[in-house]
This record gives C-alpha cells, structure tokens and sequence, in this order.
C-alpha cells in the first residue's frame, strides 16, 4: 500500500507541479515524518500550488494565511467572542486549525505573529485565554519566505526555524517542463480538477509503516557524529541541536521505505542532510566574509565525518 499511495500521490501532484517529484517526495516525506517544511523561494515557483496539490491529493482540507506586518496573532490562531444570544464568549478557531497550513511569506509578519504558530508546530495545538485547544490529527505547515526581499520583513528566529523538519527550494523548472506548464493551463488550472488518491483515514497506516523501518545503532551513531561536527566545526558558530537529530532520523525512515527498503542505510542520510540542517546553522562572521555558504560547510562535515561499521 506505501509504495502505491506514494506513486500515486507524486503522479497526481505532477500533473500541477512539473518536474519536482524528488522534491514532492520530500515534502511527502516530511508529512509522513510529522513535521513541517519551509520554502524558501523567489515568486512564482509553485510555492501556493504544490501544498494545495498535495493537502488535495491526500484528502485533507487546507487553508492559506498571508502574512502581513499588520497580522495579528488571533488572526491565525482564533479568539474569543462575545455571543450575545447565549451571553457568554464563545471560541472562534482561527485558519490554523485546518490540517495543511499554507503560511504565506512567514517573513512579512512580525515576530509576536510568528511565534503564534511555534506552539501549533510543536505541540499541534494552541492556548488561547489560558485555554488549549488541540488541532486535527493531521496538521502539517508549509511556510514559504522569498530569499530575495528583505525590506519591510522579519527574519525568523532560530528557535521558530527549528521548528521546521526541513527546508527546501523548488527552483525553476526545466525548459521541457515548463512548457508542459503551459499546455496544462491552456484552458484553467489543473489545480481545480485534482482528485484525492488515498482516503484520509489511511495515513496513519503508512507514518506507522515507515517507523517499522530498521535503524542500526551504527546509523544513529553517524546522526550523531555528524550533527555533533556541526557544533564543533570552526566556521560555525550554532550547530544542529538534538532536533535536528530526530528530524534525520525520522526522514531517513521514510526515505528508506519510499526506496523499497526496511532498513536505514547512509547514503539516505547524507541525501538529507543539507535540507535537514542548513537551516539550524548559523555561520561566523569570518565565513560569511570568506562568501563560504552553509551548503559547502556541510559538504565538508559529509566528507570528513566517517560511516560507522
């Protein structure tokens, strides 16, 4: 059943999305993971499209929140009002309550709104008046910011970073394939005519399904020697916290298993490595005036830091 679904998910969210099944299968991998991906692109990439095709393909409602400076924190989670028919304030959910969260350009926002979703993301689920409120069991955030402008926005803090399993870049597409985006939307978007291709019911089976996927205790080793060269790396003043150790451990299962495996090898690490820990980084000054990027950072730990047998 995994490897269908898995099939048939990316072959339905290609027909939107041309050209990116490694990455749809990323971000299906972070879902199954129960973690949240970030998208840090320029306009007009498919940021939008790509989580409302894959909330469709999977049967889950979505909803999309546009950051803006003037966004309040009640504007995502909800708030209490005052129902003068019963006299007494009754609870209003907020777009957060929804199980794909589309966050908009998570930037714009000032950092009291964006820390409102921190609770949300950790703990699927939010306080509001002291009162807490669980979210649907399925809750998955795919929050995008462009790397490009930086007037009038607020970068993400480290810890509100953290939070996020992985984060990727979807890129331009392919010349082929961006013609096949053309024709596609020669008479409407593709978008309004996706179908559901597993019941929303079954996606438990296939996360449990991929934590049956075996992991040697030399792989859980070589998580942490890696994520530990990360901390101690000269270049690097913040490395990976323990997180960033859960996150490679969940995403190489799910990753081992979309690749027809029941166990974990560490080339399924190394692949995810960068997407997984680059935004955990931060970089010294002395590296930044040597323009070396995060990326050729972690290259250098993947070279020296040595599989264990």
């Amino acid at each position: 059943m995994f490897d269908e679904v898995v099939e048939n998910v990316v072959k339905n969210v290609s027909t939107v999305i041309k050209g990116k099944d490694e990455l749809v299968k990323l971000v299906l991998a972070a879902f199954l993971s129960r973690g949240h991906v970030l998208i840090e692109d320029v306009p007009g990439v498919g940021k939008t499209m790509m989580a409302r095709a894959i909330a469709q393909s999977l049967g889950l409602e979505s909803k999309r929140i546009q950051f803006t400076p003037d966004l309040l924190p009640t504007d995502i989670t909800g708030l209490n009002i005052l129902d003068r028919s019963k006299n007494a304030f009754v609870f209003r959910k907020g777009p957060v309550f929804t199980n794909v969260l589309l966050g908009d350009e998570i930037n714009r926002a000032t950092p009291r709104t964006q820390s409102a979703l921190l609770e949300a993301m950790a703990e699927r689920q939010v306080t509001v008046d002291g009162e807490r409120w669980q979210l649907p069991e399925h809750f998955f955030v795919m929050a995008t910011q462009n790397p490009i402008e930086y007037e009038g926005t607020f970068m993400l803090p480290e810890a509100q970073l953290d939070r996020f399993l992985v984060r990727i870049k979807i890129g331009y597409p392919p010349q082929e394939s961006e013609i096949e985006v053309l024709e596609s939307q020669k008479k409407g978007h593709p978008i309004d005519t996706l179908e559901p291709v597993i019941e929303a019911g079954h996606l438990e089976e296939l996360s449990k399904e991929a934590e049956r996927v075996k992991v040697s205790t030399a792989i859980m080793q070589y998580i942490v020697d890696m994520v530990d060269a990360t901390r101690k790396h000269p270049s690097l003043i913040l490395g990976a916290s323990p997180r960033g150790s859960i996150a490679l451990l969940h995403l190489s299962r799910v990753l081992a298993r979309m690749n027809r495996r029941e166990f974990v090898l560490p080339d399924d690490v190394k692949t995810l490595a960068k997407v997984t820990l680059s935004h955990r980084l931060i970089q010294s000054t002395e590296s930044k005036i040597r323009r070396q990027s995060i990326d050729e950072i972690l290259d250098q730990i993947l070279e020296e830091v040595p599989v264990v047998q």
